[in-house]
């Protein structure tokens, strides 16, 4: 065959390959990583998709020894492999090489270039044991399995082989603390491609199937944003508005940047020196909007604690309450601390709210820093009973509902101000439980939930005007505010103007 020839052969193969399956898939043909992570919500086509990709490698690439599986033998004959056979038949005829036919056939497909395809059930574990060199996998439902039955898939890619191996898992979300979820979208592997698909995604849907789908907005709004729209179920009900969260996470865009701040410390560690903002794919810090000069905003932080894994942060437009910038990690307190200190610079020296509950280091760091603008509050002497100033944010009985309830509140009319898919998410799974408390469900988290009800909280300790060079933002002061101004010593004198502005 000419260079020609085939170059004319690859532009029919795409054109054929675009013409019969939906473009979100397309790019997928071609990925490479060793997990492919397919979740979606009924009517998408992933499980078409997959097919179609095995079916393509195996036809493409000989020698091919690849398993299609479910939990359950029974189920996969009039699933997957029902499925398998048509495609093959349609699309890729002239390769076969047989078929078994008949309902208690054995269930696999041989093709001319010495590959195969197989299908089990995992319910057999002592037949699992016996698979060796396989080549790639399918786990259709793959929120069947457990995450030991994957493991012990995943070691049975292994041998020579002249291509790459791949594992493709489809599957409906059915639950945010699913393993599932913890391993490939909580956590990202840079092996894994993961990927999202819904019935709108779907050009090949019959309209009848459409319209049953989108009834149950309707009738059952939990089925609609779950099986529907797959995002993750929860088992109690949402406090949060779950139609609308799912609607805001479809429409979502992709954010201006991510990474971390870069600095140099002075000698003592008291300066935090040549900041710079250093872009990194998967970067701790996402940036929905850079900052406009003079403009003010406010950052909340929840710290990670009792039942917690992570430090987080909320960037918010004060004017505006829109959100901005999202700081999320697993490190240690001392660079949560010198991240939010560069953060809060970045953002013309924002107010910082910082939940002390588990700690007060990272408040005790901004100061030692010089950070100027802290979250000031009201805490009582346990000796005297006098009222006293403290930095940063105690979450208590008292103030817990309280900035829940300011959020869910703001958040009524106020969801096109987020641009986070990790907060929204935290949304679908911030649940009443059977005491009516507002909580994580069991095994998901809430860390950017509180550092967002924190940040919205703390607004009222900012100002809400745009500030231009050399010009005094003068604020009238409550006999209160001057009290406390009088009582307190030259360095509290400062942060109490920084926070409540220049007196008129």
């Amino acid at each position: 065959m000419s260079r020609n020839d085939r170059k004319a052969a690859v532009l029919a193969w795409y054109k054929h390959l675009r013409e019969t399956n939906n473009d979100c898939f397309i790019p997928l043909f071609f990925d490479k990583n060793r997990y492919l992570v397919l979740k979606g919500g009924g009517g998408s086509g992933k499980s078409i998709f997959a097919g179609r990709k095995v079916l393509d490698r195996v036809t493409s690439e000989p020698g091919h020894r690849f398993m299609v599986c479910r939990l359950v033998d029974k189920s996969i004959r009039k699933s997957c492999f029902d499925q398998l056979k048509a495609q093959a038949e349609e699309f890729y005829s002239d390769d076969i090489l047989y078929i078994p036919r008949g309902e208690s056939s054995d269930m696999y497909l041989k093709f001319k270039n010495g590959s195969q395809i197989f299908f089990s059930g995992l319910d057999n574990r002592e037949k699992l044991k016996s698979i060796y060199n396989v080549t790639g996998i399918w786990i259709e439902e793959a929120t069947e399995l457990a995450e030991a039955d994957l493991n012990q898939l995943d070691i049975r890619m292994r041998g020579e082989f002249n291509y790459y191996k791949q594992m493709i898992l489809t599957f409906n979300p059915i639950s945010a603390t699913h393993w599932l979820k913890k391993r490939f979208f909580d956590r990202r592997d840079p092996r894994a491609t993961v990927h999202e698909s819904t019935y709108l995604d779907n050009r090949f849907l019959p309209e009848e199937d459409r319209l049953t789908l989108e009834a149950y907005r309707e009738t059952d709004e939990y089925y609609y944003t779950v099986y529907c729209l797959g995002q993750w179920g929860v088992t109690g009900k949402t406090v949060f508005n779950a139609r609308a969260v799912s609607e805001r996470l479809a429409a979502i865009k992709p954010p201006l940047k991510q990474g971390f701040f870069t600095y140099e410390e002075s000698v003592g560690g008291t300066r935090l020196e040549n900041r710079a903002f250093y872009e990194e794919a998967g970067g701790p810090v996402t940036i929905y909007k850079e900052p406009v000069p003079g403009r003010p905003y406010v950052i909340g932080g929840d710290t990670a604690g009792e039942g917690s894994d992570w430090f987080t942060a909320q960037v918010l437009d004060n004017i505006t309450g829109e959100q901005v910038a999202v700081l999320r990690h697993q490190y240690e307190e001392g660079t949560y601390a010198k991240q939010m200190f560069c953060l809060g610079m970045y953002y013309n020296e924002a107010l910082i709210g910082i939940e002390t509950n588990f700690s007060t280091y990272p408040v005790k760091m901004l100061e030692l820093l010089g950070y100027r603008k802290q979250f000031v509050r009201e805490v009582e002497d346990d000796f005297t009973g006098a009222i006293k100033k403290a930095f940063g944010f105690k979450t208590t009985a008292v103030t817990r509902p309280v900035i829940i309830a300011g959020l869910i509140d703001a958040m009524r009319e106020g969801l096109s101000s987020l641009h986070d898919r990790a907060t929204l998410e935290e949304m679908l799974t911030f649940i009443r439980n059977d005491k009516l408390r507002a909580e994580a469900e069991q095994g998901a988290h809430d860390d950017l939930i509180m550092a967002l009800a924190i940040a919205w909280y703390i607004r009222s300790q900012q100002t809400m005007q745009v500030s231009t060079p050399n010009t005094v933002i003068r604020e009238r002061w409550t006999p209160d505010m001057w009290e406390d101004y009088r009582r307190a010593d030259a360095d509290l004198r400062r942060v109490l103007v920084e926070k409540w502005g220049t007196p008129r």
